[in-house]
């Protein structure tokens, strides 16, 4: 939303009397206090003492076995993997350990204004590119401009689009101009990735297009650099000996691998195989059958790999299936519910994933923002205006998921969704779904080459409904340029997880995208009342705000059934060579391979750590382990 030349003038006469910024330090929390302070020596889930060497061989499964660039922020082409998590750095970096707190990298002081309209960043001063460069505000700018220009992928100028304007104040100064007030803009501000102009810059004074560039070394100012890569094979980084950041509170007990090498391979059984042969150390699994099942042998046997299931306190990302609400057919709420009264998740769960999935109930499952029970009166506060829109079901009990616990639970299910069906003008006619026109209803799948063995039950409960399941098959680039167009009816989708959900959701259903090709707002919502909600979750000031804003849009979000909901972990499955040691503080919020590259290390690495300088204060007690 821009902001009017009353708010302008609101926010400059407020200048005049509140002090100069509501935040400036070396670090930024949405709410409260940093839990760190300015003089803290090290995160509580690192060791500091961690030595330095040793590599770390992860893999990779690509469709094309194969990469074509070093650039991972343009659209066309392959990028290699690591690429984004070891040699581009951000402003700032957030704390595993807090729900939402940024800490200064790139940037040694974070200024923000006291309406939240604009953050000004302070660059260290030993900040520097891989060149030997130093990290400048023009740079920073430069950055900004690239990403958010046509020669980068869509999606960055999407993911920065409430920043009205960046400046270079001064050699090291940086000032960011928000569209809106907003204390999540901060960190959307921060996490600006940036890199050198240098970067395409040849030999004989001329320049490479940012969007032509290919195998062209990044200038950037991250720890590690390319070292050898293999298209087809693998891509090795090691560890640059003359990192800028090494000593820093926020890097010390980082990136501890003196090479980190990711291998390629095409498919999912020939990467499982290649474990069981120690062809690479770590893996992160998510699909449970192989799990339970395929990780097998001597090695496991004798604990040379060792697997380790640990707790995690991610916020659930919202996944499962949307349907295109363009399509006629699918524009009445009684369709999308039938469709998920179809769903049997506990079948699939036991005997497919070993029961090691819960369902997604929420667009905020697990946190105290997910709606339950009946609206409170603030939450009813924010809905009454836009009761003739919505479903009356948003304000009454919140809706439970469909279940197939007890038996015949199915059967009343399926039940359940022909009635649906049928209010919405559907009936079975000779096992066959139709409308009054005689029309059946169809649903076209996209599917690949290989066809997950958890879809096959579903497709067989819709044709029990009647309904015509048709699988178009298709390669991954044809399905997505089809699905940037909208041209689909049924498709799998994960939100990211985030611990800034409103930016997240305002991205998926802001009324404004529905009709823009490319935009994440895939089921084509156009709603009032969500596009209001989506505002006050994002203007909320306090924890309280924040929850009650995000309740109510739960509500107004599984009430009108957009998705129907899927599964989620609460634990990482890992599997590593026992050679990798593991920090013995688990953080609250991880991903289980950036965690493992970021801070374990190769216990046979013999070269120490950088001696820790004392801090100002006592080291932090540890924390206990989340259960």
């Amino acid at each position: 939303m821009a902001y009017s030349s009353r708010s302008r003038w609101l926010a400059a006469l407020a200048a005049l009397t509140l002090p100069l910024s509501a935040w400036s330090a070396h670090a930024y929390a949405q709410f409260g206090q940093p839990k760190y302070p300015a003089d803290f020596a090290h995160f509580d889930y690192v060791n500091p003492a961690a030595p330095k060497g040793g590599k770390l061989t992860l893999s990779v499964v690509s469709q094309n076995s194969s990469f074509d660039k070093f650039n991972p922020f343009t659209l066309k082409g392959r990028p290699a993997p690591g690429l984004t998590e070891l040699l581009f750095e951000t402003l700032t970096v957030l704390s595993l350990d807090e729900p939402n707190t940024q800490y200064g990298l790139l940037a040694e002081d974070i200024d923000v204004a006291p309406d939240f309209s604009a953050v000004t960043f302070r660059l260290r001063p030993q900040a520097r590119f891989n060149n030997g460069d130093p990290v400048t505000a023009a740079d920073v700018v430069y950055s900004f401009r690239t990403l958010t220009s046509k020669a980068a992928s869509p999606r960055f100028k999407s993911y920065f689009a409430e920043i009205a304007s960046v400046e270079a104040r001064d050699v090291r100064t940086v000032h960011f101009t928000f569209k809106r007030p907003g204390r999540d803009l901060p960190f959307v501000a921060g996490s600006l990735p940036v890199f050198s102009p240098k970067w395409g810059r040849n030999a004989d004074g001329s320049t490479t297009a940012f969007d032509a560039l290919r195998l062209e070394t990044p200038v950037a100012s991250g720890p590690y650099l390319i070292d050898k890569a293999q298209s087809g094979a693998d891509i090795r980084y090691r560890l640059n000996p003359d990192y800028w950041a090494r000593e820093l509170p926020v890097r010390r007990g980082f990136n501890n691998f003196g090479l980190v090498i990711y291998k390629l391979y095409k498919d999912r059984d020939t990467q499982v195989a290649g474990l069981r042969a120690l062809d690479y150390d770590f893996m992160s699994e998510t699909q449970m059958r192989y799990w339970c099942c395929q990780y097998i042998g001597k090695h496991f046997n004798n604990k040379t790999l060792i697997k380790e299931v640990l707790p995690h306190q991610n916020p659930p990302a919202m996944n499962g299936w949307v349907v295109n609400l363009r399509r006629e057919r699918f524009r009445d709420p009684n369709v999308r519910l039938a469709l998920n009264h179809a769903l049997d998740f506990e079948w699939i769960n036991d005997k497919i994933f070993a029961s090691e999935f819960k369902r997604v109930t929420s667009y905020f499952t697990g946190t105290p923002l997910a709606a339950t029970g009946l609206p409170g009166a603030d939450e009813l506060k924010l809905l009454e205006p836009h009761r003739a829109e919505l479903p009356p079901e948003v304000f009454g009990p919140m809706f439970e998921q469909p279940s197939n616990r007890q038996p015949g639970d199915l059967r009343r299910n399926l039940t359940r969704a022909l009635e649906l069906f049928a209010k919405a003008g559907w009936h079975n006619r000779d096992g066959v779904l139709r409308n009054a026109k005689g029309e059946p209803f169809v649903i076209d799948i996209s599917a690949g080459r290989t066809q997950s063995p958890f879809m096959e039950p579903i497709y067989l409960n819709l044709s029990k409904l009647g309904i015509q399941v048709r699988k178009v098959v298709a390669d991954a680039a044809t399905t997505r340029e089809r699905t940037n167009r909208f041209d689909f009816d049924y498709l799998s989708v994960n939100l990211r997880e985030s611990r800034l959900p409103a930016s997240e959701l305002w991205r998926v259903f802001n009324s404004k995208a529905a009709d823009r090709n490319g935009s994440e707002n895939l089921a084509g919502v156009k709603s009032a009342a969500v596009d209001d909600l989506l505002q006050k979750l994002q203007d909320a000031n306090t924890p309280a705000e924040q929850q009650t804003a995000a309740r109510a849009l739960d509500r107004v979000l599984i009430h009108s059934h957009y998705f129907i909901p899927w599964r989620y972990l609460t634990h990482h499955y890992l599997m590593y060579h026992q050679r990798l040691k593991r920090p013995s503080v688990l953080p609250r919020y991880y991903g289980g391979t950036d965690w493992a590259v970021s801070t374990w290390w190769d216990s046979t690495a013999t070269t120490p750590a950088t001696p820790l300088r004392q801090a100002g204060r006592p080291q932090p007690a540890t924390p206990r382990q989340p259960t």
